[in-house]
């Protein structure tokens, strides 16, 4: 099938539900050649329709999390996790910390709001958040723990008497409901659930009543302490643990944008588009101008069509051609309020209904609403032709999609046997060692280290693409104990017009030049070209001293593996849509991770390795090999990436795994789903190396005090070659 060249660039900034549920439709109906890009500050997003349900303990945490990663990888989009910090609207970049700016045809906001909490006294050192999710849950989890075990005060303040802190009030107190003799305040500085209609807010006050939270209106916070508030007036409110649901507000840097704004919110037209035509927002961080209504992420989910038809109008006909469908938001919409326990109350246009009833009726939407989001099926491919070649079929239908980065590597038995003739090099300035990655230039006195990788895409960030092949390329010169020099660059991006290949490239570059630069290496040169796909490669050198090699590793030297394995599965399995989206940003952190410093700390190692394509046994009977010894290694003291054992035992394998365990001839030992990720192909994996036992745990300490994942997992035996894998 001829590929699409990409014209357009649509970049959403923020993860939250118009964004999301755009996302879902994004995939099942894409707009060819429009590149997608998501920016989120993390790998979920909370539902907070869900989030008193959870505090209250009627959901588990993934309940209300949409996985933004996988999300993205439904919709065939990049997803850059970070926070945006500013729009240049001249030369159309999104700003982001800690990431080059991306450019854009068209955006879309939806970012929700912010908290003016932490500008309060005290708040960031003794105060929690209702968001972000991952902290506010980590906390509440502990705090439980500690009141339970008697080990912590039981008193608790919310600050903030909306509807948000409200629910939130009734859920803990609801939580812990057994627990006796406990305090929950409930404080604000005008009047509780004063959005309220008189009646429904004279119900949620029953309801707080019953759960005997304190309520304190008309109180002004002026510090939090480790034990307890400071008011205006002067007196103290005892707590240990202190939410945040107050000071709601928009985010600072919308006003450097340059956008019309309405009290620090974007102001959008009927069509959902700012001030500036090319820029839309949607949910609570947007201001509809034809018809102000109050946050609530009921429209939110309402505007998600609306922004959708109208992005895809304006990428495929253009500003002025494009007929852009106009949002109208109801005037009344239904709220269903949380009471603490599996108990809730509905108020629309003056009715109200409270009740289990109406928590089953709460449950079911907000179950249906994320199930949309949750429920992903990969897009099936387009069938072959009725008439294609022999064993066509069988090869694409019959196998599962080829993985990225080293899983789409050549098989080690393959390799052996085309490089088994070749005489080697005749040159005598060439020194090509048998089973090293790089082979050794001299110079006179001065030794030079060479080596090449290239790896097709596994991540639609060129970014984090960038970043992850520069290091992998740079292992091969870390292993030998070298220092990086320089290195050239081969980029294939996928066809595109001028605009987004200066784009692409200057992402790439700049990232190139970083981690090259942080190396101290320098980026001499390359060649940039146009293909089906992207891909990156790097040529690297180094100079070395005495080289580290395969061959060195004597018995009794213990092996030290610097990194977690697990990648290859990790890859496949987001490939596949299976993988959880924070395992996937450790897996990333840990392949962005860079080898140098641990280079530096084993540079009196007898042998070392980078683990890659090959798998840690595969690596590892390659240095047995050229060393003529044997090696034992303890599979529970093996370091493995959050969720690579779970989704091994689901039988995710990257494609290169059959032949990594056909490669290592010489394996004793278990046959499970743990010892299989001894042959799962790494990138940018860890250093191995073989190091004398009276250096190995000064190494080690070394090594984790820099901040590696590193563990002993075994020694060098006598020979023969052989690798024995204990559990």
């Amino acid at each position: 099938m001829h590929e699409l060249p990409l014209t357009r660039e649509l970049v959403l900034i923020g993860g939250g539900h118009s964004h999301a549920l755009l996302l879902k439709r994004w995939g099942m109906s894409p707009l060819p050649g429009v590149r997608v890009t998501v920016i989120n500050p993390g790998a979920v997003a909370a539902y907070s329709g869900m989030l008193p349900g959870f505090v209250a303990g009627h959901y588990e945490r993934g309940e209300l999390e949409l996985d933004v990663i996988r999300l993205a990888r439904f919709a065939g989009a990049r997803a850059i996790l970070g926070r945006a910090v500013g729009i240049d609207r001249v030369r159309r970049l999104i700003q982001i910390e800690g990431h080059p700016p991306v450019y854009y045809d068209f955006a879309s906001i939806d970012i929700g709001i912010t908290s003016a909490m932490p500008e309060l006294e005290g708040f960031s050192e003794h105060g929690i958040a209702a968001k972000p999710l991952e902290a506010f849950a980590q906390s509440w989890d502990s705090y439980q723990d500690a009141v339970r075990a008697r080990t912590m005060p039981r008193k608790m303040a919310v600050i903030g008497g909306g509807v948000a802190g409200a629910e939130l009030a009734m859920a803990m107190a609801h939580r812990l409901r057994d627990i006796p003799e406990k305090e929950i305040t409930l404080i604000d500085r005008g009047e509780i659930a004063k959005e309220m209609s008189p009646k429904t807010r004279h119900r949620m006050l029953q309801a707080l009543a019953d759960l005997n939270v304190t309520l304190r209106p008309q109180t002004e916070v002026t510090q939090i302490a480790e034990d307890g508030l400071h008011l205006s007036d002067g007196s103290e409110i005892a707590s240990v643990f202190t939410l945040g649901a107050a000071g709601a507000r928009p985010y600072k840097w919308l006003e450097e944008t340059g956008l019309d704004l309405h009290e620090g919110f974007v102001t959008v037209s009927e069509h959902l588009q700012s001030s500036d035509p090319r820029i839309f927002a949607a949910g609570d961080c947007a201001y509809l101008s034809h018809a102000p209504r109050p946050k609530a992420g009921v429209y939110a989910v309402r505007e998600a069509p609306v922004l959708y038809e109208n992005l895809r109008a304006v990428l495929s006909k253009g500003l002025k051609s494009a007929h852009l469908r106009t949002y109208t938001p109801q005037k009344d919409y239904l709220k269903l309020i949380s009471l603490g326990g599996q108990d809730a109350l509905a108020d629309k246009a003056g009715v109200r209904f409270s009740g289990p009833l109406m928590w089953r009726w709460k449950d079911h939407i907000d179950r249906k609403f994320m199930s949309k989001l949750k429920d992903l099926t990969p897009m099936k491919p387009p069938a072959l032709p009725e008439h294609v070649a022999d064993g066509l079929r069988e090869e694409v239908e019959g196998k599962k999609p080829m993985c990225g980065a080293c899983g789409a590597k050549v098989g080690g038995e393959i390799l052996s046997r085309v490089l088994q003739d070749h005489p080697g090099p005749e040159r005598p300035d060439v020194l090509h060692l048998d089973g090293d990655d790089a082979a050794i230039l001299t110079h006179g006195d001065t030794w030079q280290v060479a080596s090449v990788d290239h790896l097709r895409a596994f991540v639609e960030d060129p970014v984090l693409m960038t970043r992850i092949t520069a290091l992998h390329a740079l292992g091969d010169i870390w292993a030998m104990g070298g220092a990086p020099q320089s290195a050239l660059a081969t980029v294939t991006l996928p066809k595109m017009t001028e605009p987004l290949q200066e784009a692409w490239l200057t992402e790439i570059m700049e990232t190139a030049r970083d981690t090259f630069e942080d190396a101290g290496a320098e980026i001499i040169g390359g060649h940039t070209a146009m293909g089906a796909e992207f891909s990156i490669g790097f040529t690297v050198t180094g100079l070395i001293g005495q080289p580290i090699t395969l061959k060195g590793a004597r018995a009794g030297d213990q092996l030290i593996l610097t990194k977690p394995i697990g990648t290859g599965v990790m890859l496949a399995a987001e490939m596949e849509m299976k993988a959880d989206g924070r395992d996937m940003v450790t897996t990333y952190a840990s392949m962005s991770q860079s080898s140098g410093e641990a280079s530096r700390i084993l540079e009196n190692a007898h042998a070392m390795t980078d683990v890659t394509g090959f798998g840690l046994a595969g690596h590892l009977l390659g240095m047995c090999r050229r060393s003529d010894v044997g090696a034992e290694i303890h599979l529970s003291k093996v370091p493995v990436l959050s969720g690579a054992l779970e989704l091994s035992k689901q039988g995710v394998r990257s494609t290169i795994f059959p032949a990594n365990r056909a490669y290592a001839a010489e394996y004793e030992g278990p046959d499970s789903a743990l010892s299989d990720l001894l042959f799962d192909p790494q990138t940018a994996g860890g250093l191995l190396a073989a190091v004398s036992p009276m250096r190995a745990e000064k190494c080690l300490t070394a090594l984790r005090e820099a901040g590696y994942e590193a563990a002993i997992i075994g020694e060098i035996t006598e020979g023969p070659v052989s690798l024995r894998v204990l559990s």
